[in-house]
């Protein structure tokens, strides 16, 4: 007897099976959330950081990191949290975010960095639908480990074409 796998459930497993790997975790005030381990480049403390005017109010500027200028972007800001003075625990992840054939660094504050993370297949749950009313394509899934959720970042789609446009001119 052959079992009939469905569209749904197949492209159920494909998602899952695309979502899977390294993961490092932080927080955003109780919120964790997850990036892929492979668009990290590195973590590095809170260091001074140097406000461009006239750009949006969740980048909070740009750092030069050993000669080379990477805008820093507050994800709290952008994601409408309420704003939180850095501690000896904030500190700044940065990635690579890809649009179109570019690469560009940018630098992100979070609260702290917790771990890196193994994620599986059976692990992955897909974005909830929330209705209309809320922004949720800058995340591409849920990572259910132990009792906790956490929130799987697509880096990529966290600033859009027009922001990633402005923060190439640095």
């Amino acid at each position: 007897m052959r079992t009939q796998v469905s569209e749904d459930t197949l492209g159920d497993v494909q998602f899952a099976a695309q979502l899977s790997g390294k993961y490092l975790t932080f927080d955003l005030i109780e919120e964790e959330f997850a990036l892929a381990l492979l668009r990290v480049k590195e973590i590095i403390g809170m260091m001074e950081i140097t406000p461009v005017p006239r750009t949006p109010g969740f980048i909070l500027g740009v750092i030069n990191l050993r000669g080379k200028v990477i805008p820093v972007v507050d994800l709290r800001t952008k994601f409408g949290l309420d704003y939180r003075e850095p501690d000896d625990r904030t500190c700044v992840v940065v990635g690579e975010v890809i649009k179109g054939d570019e690469t560009i660094q940018i630098g992100i504050v979070v609260d702290h960095v917790n771990e890196v993370v193994d994620v599986k297949p059976e692990d992955v749950a897909p974005t909830p639908s929330f209705g209309m009313a809320l922004q949720t394509e800058f995340i591409l899934g849920l990572a259910k480990l132990g009792d906790k959720l956490k929130i799987i970042l697509d880096i990529d789609k966290v600033l859009t074409a027009e922001e990633v446009a402005g923060i190439r001119s640095f």
